[in-house]
Protein backbone atom coordinates (compact mmCIF):
# COMPACT_ATOMS: atom_id res chain seq x y z
CA UNK A 1 0.00 0.00 0.00
CA UNK A 2 1.11 3.42 0.00
CA UNK A 3 1.75 4.92 3.52
CA UNK A 4 2.19 8.46 4.36
CA UNK A 5 3.79 9.31 7.66
CA UNK A 6 3.66 12.32 9.32
CA UNK A 7 6.99 13.11 11.68
CA UNK A 8 7.96 16.43 12.51
CA UNK A 9 10.79 14.80 14.77
CA UNK A 10 12.84 12.64 12.37
CA UNK A 11 16.46 11.89 12.25
CA UNK A 12 18.32 8.68 12.21
CA UNK A 13 20.73 7.43 15.21
CA UNK A 14 18.60 9.34 17.72
CA UNK A 15 16.54 8.11 20.52
CA UNK A 16 13.20 9.97 21.95
CA UNK A 17 11.10 11.37 19.43
CA UNK A 18 13.51 12.42 16.56
CA UNK A 19 13.47 7.70 16.66
CA UNK A 20 10.22 7.04 16.64
CA UNK A 21 9.58 8.61 13.63
CA UNK A 22 12.67 7.42 11.75
CA UNK A 23 12.48 3.81 13.03
CA UNK A 24 8.88 4.03 12.27
CA UNK A 25 9.83 5.21 8.91
CA UNK A 26 12.28 2.50 7.90
CA UNK A 27 10.07 0.02 9.95
CA UNK A 28 6.70 1.01 7.46
CA UNK A 29 8.98 1.16 4.75
CA UNK A 30 9.44 -2.80 4.43
CA UNK A 31 6.60 -3.33 3.94
CA UNK A 32 4.57 -0.33 1.89
CA UNK A 33 5.81 2.26 -0.23
CA UNK A 34 6.20 5.12 2.66
CA UNK A 35 6.22 9.04 2.08
CA UNK A 36 7.22 10.99 5.10
CA UNK A 37 6.50 14.38 5.91
CA UNK A 38 9.00 16.01 7.86
CA UNK A 39 11.38 19.60 8.67
CA UNK A 40 13.86 20.38 6.54
CA UNK A 41 16.43 20.67 9.05
CA UNK A 42 16.47 16.90 9.38
CA UNK A 43 17.34 16.57 5.72
CA UNK A 44 21.02 16.59 5.72
CA UNK A 45 21.12 13.80 8.18
CA UNK A 46 18.48 11.91 6.93
CA UNK A 47 20.26 11.93 3.48
CA UNK A 48 23.70 11.03 4.47
CA UNK A 49 22.11 8.07 5.94
CA UNK A 50 20.21 6.96 3.45
CA UNK A 51 23.50 7.50 1.15
CA UNK A 52 25.48 5.05 3.34
CA UNK A 53 22.29 2.35 3.35
CA UNK A 54 19.52 3.15 0.92
CA UNK A 55 15.83 2.00 1.95
CA UNK A 56 13.79 1.38 -0.88
CA UNK A 57 10.23 2.60 -1.00
CA UNK A 58 11.08 5.19 1.43
CA UNK A 59 10.32 8.58 0.08
CA UNK A 60 10.75 11.74 2.27
CA UNK A 61 8.74 14.94 1.61
CA UNK A 62 10.68 18.51 3.18
CA UNK A 63 8.84 21.78 4.26
CA UNK A 64 9.09 24.38 6.53
CA UNK A 65 7.41 27.48 7.62
CA UNK A 66 8.37 30.56 6.86
CA UNK A 67 11.60 31.86 8.06
CA UNK A 68 9.73 34.63 10.48
CA UNK A 69 9.03 31.35 12.56
CA UNK A 70 12.09 30.11 13.08
CA UNK A 71 12.88 31.44 16.32
CA UNK A 72 10.01 29.78 17.97
CA UNK A 73 11.78 26.38 17.75
CA UNK A 74 13.47 27.17 20.10
CA UNK A 75 12.33 26.73 24.12
CA UNK A 76 9.55 24.31 25.43
CA UNK A 77 6.66 26.22 24.86
CA UNK A 78 7.83 27.81 21.35
CA UNK A 79 8.73 24.59 19.96
CA UNK A 80 4.92 23.47 20.97
CA UNK A 81 3.58 27.06 19.32
CA UNK A 82 5.79 26.33 16.44
CA UNK A 83 4.47 22.60 15.22
CA UNK A 84 1.60 23.85 15.87
CA UNK A 85 1.61 26.11 12.79
CA UNK A 86 3.73 23.25 11.08
CA UNK A 87 0.58 21.04 11.06
CA UNK A 88 -2.01 23.74 10.01
CA UNK A 89 0.30 24.27 6.71
CA UNK A 90 1.13 20.61 6.30
CA UNK A 91 -2.34 20.07 5.19
CA UNK A 92 -1.77 22.78 2.28
CA UNK A 93 1.30 20.77 1.09
CA UNK A 94 -0.01 16.92 1.64
CA UNK A 95 -3.12 17.50 -0.15
CA UNK A 96 -1.95 18.42 -3.73
CA UNK A 97 0.94 15.28 -3.26
CA UNK A 98 -2.41 12.80 -2.30
CA UNK A 99 -4.11 13.87 -5.43
CA UNK A 100 -0.89 12.81 -7.32
CA UNK A 101 -0.28 9.53 -5.35
CA UNK A 102 -3.78 8.57 -3.80
CA UNK A 103 -2.57 7.63 -0.61
CA UNK A 104 -4.23 4.00 1.34
CA UNK A 105 -3.24 5.47 4.71
CA UNK A 106 -2.04 8.31 6.88
CA UNK A 107 -0.37 7.90 9.70
CA UNK A 108 0.60 10.71 12.63
CA UNK A 109 3.88 9.56 14.21
CA UNK A 110 4.95 12.56 16.16
CA UNK A 111 4.54 15.00 18.22
CA UNK A 112 3.45 12.15 20.67
CA UNK A 113 1.38 14.47 22.64
CA UNK A 114 -2.42 13.63 22.41
CA UNK A 115 -3.35 17.49 23.06
CA UNK A 116 -1.95 18.40 20.09
CA UNK A 117 -3.49 17.86 16.33
CA UNK A 118 -2.93 16.50 13.08
CA UNK A 119 -4.52 18.01 10.35
CA UNK A 120 -3.45 15.67 7.62
CA UNK A 121 -6.78 13.55 9.31
CA UNK A 122 -8.75 15.73 7.13
CA UNK A 123 -7.59 14.20 4.47
CA UNK A 124 -9.76 11.53 3.01
CA UNK A 125 -8.03 8.32 3.82
CA UNK A 126 -8.15 6.50 6.98
CA UNK A 127 -6.22 7.74 9.96
CA UNK A 128 -4.03 6.37 12.53
CA UNK A 129 -3.04 8.64 15.01
CA UNK A 130 -0.37 8.00 17.21
CA UNK A 131 1.46 6.70 19.61
CA UNK A 132 0.23 9.68 21.40
CA UNK A 133 0.85 10.23 24.62
CA UNK A 134 0.97 13.13 27.71
CA UNK A 135 -2.15 12.04 29.42
CA UNK A 136 0.30 11.10 33.10
CA UNK A 137 0.13 13.37 35.56
CA UNK A 138 2.26 13.93 38.85
CA UNK A 139 0.33 12.90 41.85
CA UNK A 140 -0.99 16.10 43.84
CA UNK A 141 1.02 14.92 46.22
CA UNK A 142 4.55 15.08 45.28
CA UNK A 143 3.74 18.76 44.14
CA UNK A 144 4.81 20.04 48.08
CA UNK A 145 8.56 19.48 46.90
CA UNK A 146 8.43 21.42 43.82
CA UNK A 147 9.80 24.63 43.36
CA UNK A 148 7.74 27.21 42.24
CA UNK A 149 8.93 27.09 38.82
CA UNK A 150 7.86 23.50 38.75
CA UNK A 151 4.09 23.84 40.10
CA UNK A 152 3.78 26.60 37.55
CA UNK A 153 5.30 24.10 35.21
CA UNK A 154 2.48 21.75 36.27
CA UNK A 155 -0.33 24.25 36.29
CA UNK A 156 0.39 25.38 33.25
CA UNK A 157 0.63 21.99 31.90
CA UNK A 158 -2.72 20.97 33.08
CA UNK A 159 -4.22 24.11 31.14
CA UNK A 160 -2.53 23.40 27.75
CA UNK A 161 -4.04 19.46 27.89
CA UNK A 162 -7.65 20.98 28.73
CA UNK A 163 -6.97 23.95 26.16
CA UNK A 164 -5.74 21.07 23.85
CA UNK A 165 -8.92 18.94 24.48
CA UNK A 166 -11.14 22.05 23.88
CA UNK A 167 -9.52 22.75 20.65
CA UNK A 168 -11.84 21.97 17.16
CA UNK A 169 -8.57 21.00 15.21
CA UNK A 170 -7.60 18.51 17.76
CA UNK A 171 -11.62 17.13 18.42
CA UNK A 172 -11.42 17.03 14.60
CA UNK A 173 -8.04 15.03 14.57
CA UNK A 174 -9.71 12.42 17.16
CA UNK A 175 -13.22 12.20 15.39
CA UNK A 176 -11.77 11.81 12.31
CA UNK A 177 -9.17 8.90 13.37
CA UNK A 178 -9.98 5.34 12.17
CA UNK A 179 -7.97 4.02 15.11
CA UNK A 180 -5.79 5.61 17.49
CA UNK A 181 -2.22 4.42 19.76
CA UNK A 182 -2.42 5.38 23.12
CA UNK A 183 1.32 4.93 25.01
CA UNK A 184 -0.35 4.32 28.79
CA UNK A 185 -3.85 3.83 30.11
CA UNK A 186 -3.52 7.54 31.50
CA UNK A 187 -3.60 8.67 27.58
CA UNK A 188 -6.36 6.54 26.63
CA UNK A 189 -8.68 7.34 29.70
CA UNK A 190 -7.90 10.79 28.43
CA UNK A 191 -8.73 9.90 24.46
CA UNK A 192 -12.12 7.90 25.71
CA UNK A 193 -12.92 11.12 27.05
CA UNK A 194 -12.87 13.08 23.85
CA UNK A 195 -14.78 10.71 22.05
CA UNK A 196 -12.50 8.20 20.71
CA UNK A 197 -13.81 4.71 20.16
CA UNK A 198 -11.31 2.33 18.89
CA UNK A 199 -8.32 2.47 20.53
CA UNK A 200 -5.25 0.08 21.11
CA UNK A 201 -2.32 0.44 24.38
CA UNK A 202 0.84 0.76 22.46
CA UNK A 203 4.23 1.94 23.89
CA UNK A 204 6.19 4.56 21.78
CA UNK A 205 9.41 3.52 22.68
CA UNK A 206 11.26 0.65 21.41
CA UNK A 207 14.84 -0.68 20.07
CA UNK A 208 16.50 -1.34 16.66
CA UNK A 209 18.04 -5.20 17.00
CA UNK A 210 21.47 -3.96 16.32
CA UNK A 211 21.73 -1.73 19.32
CA UNK A 212 19.91 -4.06 21.61
CA UNK A 213 22.92 -6.52 20.70
CA UNK A 214 25.50 -4.07 21.27
CA UNK A 215 23.97 -3.47 24.95
CA UNK A 216 23.68 -7.01 25.68
CA UNK A 217 27.29 -6.94 25.10
CA UNK A 218 28.23 -5.40 28.04
CA UNK A 219 29.56 -6.98 30.48
CA UNK A 220 28.29 -6.80 34.39
CA UNK A 221 30.57 -4.69 36.38
CA UNK A 222 32.68 -6.94 38.66
CA UNK A 223 33.72 -3.62 40.53
CA UNK A 224 33.63 -4.20 44.45
CA UNK A 225 31.68 -0.60 44.38
CA UNK A 226 28.02 -1.52 44.08
CA UNK A 227 26.78 1.73 41.75
CA UNK A 228 23.07 3.09 41.12
CA UNK A 229 22.68 5.16 38.13
CA UNK A 230 20.02 7.79 37.21
CA UNK A 231 19.90 8.97 33.73
CA UNK A 232 17.70 12.07 32.35
CA UNK A 233 17.18 15.63 32.21
CA UNK A 234 17.28 17.60 35.46
CA UNK A 235 13.57 18.18 36.00
CA UNK A 236 11.47 18.57 38.83
CA UNK A 237 8.91 15.91 37.47
CA UNK A 238 11.80 13.19 36.66
CA UNK A 239 12.03 13.01 40.51
CA UNK A 240 15.53 12.43 41.09
CA UNK A 241 15.12 14.66 44.24
CA UNK A 242 13.13 11.39 45.66
CA UNK A 243 15.84 8.99 44.51
CA UNK A 244 18.52 11.16 46.37
CA UNK A 245 16.56 11.30 49.33
CA UNK A 246 15.83 7.09 48.96
CA UNK A 247 19.69 6.54 48.37
CA UNK A 248 20.71 9.01 52.03
CA UNK A 249 17.57 6.87 53.61
CA UNK A 250 18.72 3.15 52.80
CA UNK A 251 20.85 1.21 54.79
CA UNK A 252 23.25 1.06 52.17
CA UNK A 253 27.04 -1.17 52.78
CA UNK A 254 29.59 1.89 52.19
CA UNK A 255 30.78 0.29 49.16
CA UNK A 256 27.41 1.94 47.60
CA UNK A 257 27.16 5.11 44.75
CA UNK A 258 24.90 6.93 42.82
CA UNK A 259 25.84 8.61 39.75
CA UNK A 260 23.36 10.81 38.10
CA UNK A 261 24.24 11.95 33.97
CA UNK A 262 22.39 14.85 33.14
CA UNK A 263 21.66 18.67 32.80
CA UNK A 264 18.54 20.89 33.86
CA UNK A 265 16.99 23.25 35.77
CA UNK A 266 17.11 21.36 38.99
CA UNK A 267 21.19 20.58 39.14
CA UNK A 268 21.45 23.38 41.67
CA UNK A 269 18.30 22.34 44.07
CA UNK A 270 19.93 18.66 44.18
CA UNK A 271 23.59 19.77 44.70
CA UNK A 272 22.27 21.39 47.24
CA UNK A 273 20.27 18.77 48.47
CA UNK A 274 22.99 16.27 48.39
CA UNK A 275 25.08 17.95 50.63
CA UNK A 276 22.43 18.75 53.02
CA UNK A 277 21.85 15.26 53.26
CA UNK A 278 25.97 14.77 53.52
CA UNK A 279 26.48 12.34 50.89
CA UNK A 280 28.59 14.05 48.35
CA UNK A 281 31.09 11.57 48.89
CA UNK A 282 29.06 9.18 47.40
CA UNK A 283 26.31 10.88 45.16
CA UNK A 284 27.52 12.31 41.67
CA UNK A 285 26.37 14.43 39.20
CA UNK A 286 28.24 13.88 36.08
CA UNK A 287 26.58 16.42 33.99
CA UNK A 288 25.01 15.91 30.11
CA UNK A 289 27.64 13.39 28.27
CA UNK A 290 27.35 11.99 24.66
CA UNK A 291 25.56 9.44 23.76
CA UNK A 292 28.54 6.24 23.56
CA UNK A 293 30.00 7.71 27.32
CA UNK A 294 26.65 7.57 28.70
CA UNK A 295 26.29 4.19 28.08
CA UNK A 296 29.62 3.73 28.81
CA UNK A 297 28.60 5.00 32.77
CA UNK A 298 25.77 2.50 32.41
CA UNK A 299 27.99 -0.43 31.99
CA UNK A 300 30.03 0.97 34.73
CA UNK A 301 26.60 0.16 36.86
CA UNK A 302 24.36 -2.49 38.25
CA UNK A 303 21.25 -0.75 38.86
CA UNK A 304 19.35 1.73 36.59
CA UNK A 305 16.79 4.17 38.92
CA UNK A 306 14.19 5.84 37.51
CA UNK A 307 11.44 7.84 39.59
CA UNK A 308 10.22 9.77 36.86
CA UNK A 309 6.25 11.19 38.14
CA UNK A 310 5.10 11.55 34.79
CA UNK A 311 6.70 9.45 31.66
CA UNK A 312 4.81 8.41 28.00
CA UNK A 313 8.26 6.25 27.28
CA UNK A 314 10.91 5.83 29.40
CA UNK A 315 13.83 5.33 27.04
CA UNK A 316 16.68 4.82 29.22
CA UNK A 317 14.65 1.96 31.13
CA UNK A 318 14.77 -0.05 28.13
CA UNK A 319 18.46 0.78 27.51
CA UNK A 320 18.97 -1.12 31.09
CA UNK A 321 16.87 -3.58 30.87
CA UNK A 322 18.64 -4.60 27.66
CA UNK A 323 22.26 -4.73 28.89
CA UNK A 324 20.82 -6.49 31.48
CA UNK A 325 20.35 -4.07 34.71
CA UNK A 326 17.98 -3.93 36.42
CA UNK A 327 14.96 -1.31 37.05
CA UNK A 328 14.07 0.62 39.56
CA UNK A 329 10.65 2.63 38.73
CA UNK A 330 7.93 4.60 40.24
CA UNK A 331 4.66 2.68 39.30
CA UNK A 332 3.68 5.24 36.72
CA UNK A 333 2.85 6.14 33.40
CA UNK A 334 5.30 4.26 30.27
CA UNK A 335 8.45 2.66 33.11
CA UNK A 336 5.35 1.34 34.84
CA UNK A 337 3.88 -0.62 32.10
CA UNK A 338 7.65 -1.40 30.71
CA UNK A 339 9.12 -2.67 33.87
CA UNK A 340 7.74 -6.48 35.36
CA UNK A 341 8.55 -7.43 38.55
CA UNK A 342 11.06 -10.26 37.03
CA UNK A 343 12.80 -7.21 35.66
CA UNK A 344 12.65 -4.79 38.60
CA UNK A 345 11.04 -3.08 41.55
CA UNK A 346 7.91 -0.82 41.20
CA UNK A 347 7.61 1.57 43.87
CA UNK A 348 3.58 3.05 44.02
CA UNK A 349 3.14 6.80 44.24
CA UNK A 350 0.94 7.65 46.85
CA UNK A 351 3.19 9.98 49.06
CA UNK A 352 6.60 11.36 49.08
CA UNK A 353 7.58 9.70 52.30
CA UNK A 354 5.90 6.53 51.26
CA UNK A 355 7.20 6.32 47.89
CA UNK A 356 11.02 7.10 49.43
CA UNK A 357 11.05 4.67 51.88
CA UNK A 358 9.97 2.03 49.53
CA UNK A 359 12.40 3.23 46.88
CA UNK A 360 15.85 3.09 49.99
CA UNK A 361 14.10 -0.41 50.55
CA UNK A 362 14.17 -1.40 46.70
CA UNK A 363 17.87 -0.19 46.41
CA UNK A 364 18.87 -2.00 49.98
CA UNK A 365 17.76 -5.25 48.32
CA UNK A 366 19.62 -5.06 44.76
CA UNK A 367 22.72 -3.67 46.74
CA UNK A 368 23.10 -6.71 48.53
CA UNK A 369 21.94 -9.39 46.44
CA UNK A 370 24.03 -10.10 43.35
CA UNK A 371 21.86 -12.87 42.52
CA UNK A 372 18.51 -11.08 42.52
CA UNK A 373 20.36 -8.55 40.05
CA UNK A 374 21.15 -11.21 37.94
CA UNK A 375 17.64 -12.79 37.69
CA UNK A 376 16.40 -10.15 37.10
CA UNK A 377 18.59 -8.34 34.19
CA UNK A 378 18.39 -11.98 32.00
CA UNK A 379 14.85 -11.26 32.47
CA UNK A 380 14.84 -7.81 31.30
CA UNK A 381 17.00 -8.92 28.39
CA UNK A 382 14.30 -11.23 27.53
CA UNK A 383 11.52 -8.86 27.69
CA UNK A 384 13.31 -6.40 25.46
CA UNK A 385 13.88 -8.94 22.85
CA UNK A 386 10.54 -10.37 22.84
CA UNK A 387 8.31 -6.92 22.79
CA UNK A 388 10.33 -4.20 22.31
CA UNK A 389 11.94 -4.52 19.08
CA UNK A 390 11.68 -2.59 16.04
CA UNK A 391 11.80 -4.84 13.83
CA UNK A 392 8.75 -6.74 15.70
CA UNK A 393 7.26 -3.50 16.09
CA UNK A 394 6.81 -2.70 12.42
CA UNK A 395 5.92 -5.79 11.59
CA UNK A 396 2.99 -5.49 13.89
CA UNK A 397 2.19 -2.31 12.55
CA UNK A 398 2.20 -3.50 8.83
CA UNK A 399 -0.47 -5.62 9.18
CA UNK A 400 -2.78 -2.82 11.55
CA UNK A 401 -2.33 -0.81 8.18
CA UNK A 402 -3.65 -3.59 6.19
CA UNK A 403 -6.42 -4.66 8.26
CA UNK A 404 -7.91 -0.87 9.07
CA UNK A 405 -7.53 -0.22 4.81
CA UNK A 406 -9.51 -3.64 4.37
CA UNK A 407 -11.93 -2.99 7.13
CA UNK A 408 -12.90 0.47 5.38
CA UNK A 409 -12.30 -0.19 1.82
CA UNK A 410 -12.01 -4.36 0.94
CA UNK A 411 -10.78 -3.23 -2.69
CA UNK A 412 -7.64 -0.96 -1.84
CA UNK A 413 -6.28 -4.05 -0.09
CA UNK A 414 -4.39 -7.21 -2.26
CA UNK A 415 -4.46 -9.23 0.54
CA UNK A 416 -2.26 -12.25 -0.99
CA UNK A 417 0.06 -10.06 -1.94
CA UNK A 418 0.36 -8.31 1.61
CA UNK A 419 0.72 -11.48 3.26
CA UNK A 420 3.79 -12.69 0.97
CA UNK A 421 5.69 -9.77 2.39
CA UNK A 422 4.38 -9.81 6.25
CA UNK A 423 4.92 -14.10 6.30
Amino acid sequence: MKILLSAYFCEPGKGSEEGVGWNTAIETAKYHETWVLTRSENRLSIESELARNPVPQLYFVYFDLPFWTSKWEYGQRGIQFHYYLWQLWAYFVVRPLHKKIGFDLTRHVTFVRYWSPSLISFLDTPFLWGPVGGGESAPKAFWVDFSLRGKIYETFRDLVRWIGEHDPFVKGTAERSTFVLATTQDTANRLRLMGVKNLQIFPETALPQKEIENLASFPISESSTIRFISMGRFLHWKGFHLSVRAFAQANLPDNCEYWLLGEGGERERLQNLIEELGISSRVKLLGKLPRDKSLQKLQECHVLVHPSLHDSGGWVCLEAMAAGRPVICLDLGGPGAQVTDETGIKISAHTPEQAIGDLARAMEVLATDAERRSRMGKAGQQRVREHYTWESRGKLLAQTYIDIVEKINPQRVQLNQSNKYLS
